[in-house]
């Protein structure tokens, strides 16, 4: 595996977006290299998009996705579920992209198939937010083998407060993937 530059972070969040399927999400912690192909994510364009975290401006908690892209932005929902977005665009953009579903390939237990799950099978929580993803334990890979891919988009899920920015058709997935979250 190779892992990817900071270069392809740095590029329009929809391309980077629909690139980031079929490469793999690795961690490596307490000895253990979990690895988990991505087939599911959606794209958060910066502060205009409604539904992005970044919308309400620069705080605390969105401080990552101010910064340079090839940074993981880790946060809590619900009280208990921690997501993982990838940084994307210039310092300052504000844009991400949520890794929303992966399919197990090396020490991946439990389901996988949504943003919290995803992030409990891997072992990511704010340990790991604004960490470089350019990192030797927590990074996104190239496949030795990449297989081709048919891409399938619709709107996102769960923002249904973003108004016209909830159907908005950028989510992206591995059509007919058995681990996306929903179809």
């Amino acid at each position: 595996m190779r892992k990817v530059l900071r270069s392809f972070y740095d590029r329009a969040t929809i391309e980077v977006a629909r690139d980031l399927l079929g490469k793999h999400l690795v961690h490596v912690s307490g000895g253990v290299e979990r690895i988990g192909r991505i087939v599911e994510v959606e794209a958060y364009l910066g502060e205009h998009d409604l539904a992005a975290h970044s919308s309400k401006g620069l705080t605390a908690r969105t401080k990552v996705m101010f910064g340079p892209p090839g940074h993981a932005y880790v946060y809590l929902i619900y009280g208990m579920y921690w997501c993982m977005n990838v940084v994307t665009e210039r310092e300052g953009h504000a844009s991400a992209v949520l890794l929303r579903a992966i399919e197990p390939v090396k020490n991946v237990e439990g389901r996988t198939q949504g943003p919290g799950l995803l992030c409990r099978a891997m072992h990511i929580d704010r340990i790991l937010n604004a960490h470089d993803l350019l990192s030797d334990d927590f990074y996104i890979a190239e496949p030795a083998d990449p297989e081709p891919l048919v891409i399938t988009k619709g709107p996102r899920i769960g923002v249904d407060y973003a108004g016209v920015w909830a159907k908005r058709h950028l989510r992206f997935y591995i059509k007919g993937n058995p681990f996306v979250s929903r179809r």
